[in-house]
């Protein structure tokens, strides 16, 4: 045999070897990507929508947890509402110490929020992160009148509130939503992490500002 029957030898096993690797690749690729069903996994349906939210770094909507376990929107709404009911405690077991709401964004796990100052020594190792009264006071502004410009929260609050409010985007709590018509100005609203900080699903949830504002005596008194 000549070295150039060798060299084709050669060249045709090669080929064939790695025939044989692509078909095998292939293969694993097309069985990673069949359904897997949740039935058959440890804790079942169940299981697969906790192990799914554990990992979850934002709240993910019921539609896209219904396509990952590849049951009806529905079935895992029923499922979800029912674990909910179960980290808190009321289904005879103990209640845990995080639980699993429905926010403005989707479902998602939190810390149980009767252990917010134990988690917050941990987290904050005496470091506070608290928004500040001038923070917390903007905030409220802009959830109340939104979309509402820096120039208005300023009017209303009195005082200048630009640090404030590159405080508040930095914590993801405002954002900005558009412009003003008029003035150009850029115009300022809350996010679902604010929305999900309260535990609220839309702005509807806001507590009404009435029981809170002075009665006409005391608006008369102010003016005598």
């Amino acid at each position: 045999m000549t070295e150039t029957d060798m060299t084709e030898t050669d060249a045709t096993e090669t080929v064939a070897v790695a025939r044989s690797e692509v078909a095998g690749t292939s293969s694993s690729a097309q069985s990673a990507a069949e359904p897997v069903d949740v039935d058959d996994l440890p804790g079942g349906l169940e299981a697969a929508l906790e192990s799914i939210l554990m990992v979850a770094e934002a709240p993910v909507e019921t539609e896209r947890l219904a396509v990952a376990v590849g049951r009806p929107t529905a079935e895992v709404t029923d499922v979800l509402e029912r674990l909910a009911a179960e980290f808190r405690g009321e289904t005879g077991q103990r209640a845990r110490g995080f639980e699993l709401r429905r926010g403005a964004g989707g479902w998602r796990v939190y810390s149980s929020r009767e252990h917010a100052d134990v988690v917050s020594r941990f987290v904050l190792e005496g470091q506070s992160s608290r928004l500040s009264q001038a923070a917390l006071e903007t905030l409220a502004v802009v959830a109340y009148r939104q979309p509402v410009t820096r120039g208005q929260v300023s009017a209303v609050r009195g005082v200048n509130v630009d640090g404030v409010v590159r405080t508040l985007l930095a914590r993801g709590l405002v954002a900005e939503v558009g412009q003003d018509p008029l003035s150009g100005a850029v115009l300022f609203g809350t996010t679902a992490e604010f929305l999900d900080r309260m535990g609220w699903s839309s702005l509807e949830d806001l507590p009404p500002l009435a029981p809170h504002l002075p009665g006409v005596e005391a608006v008369g008194d102010l003016t005598d």
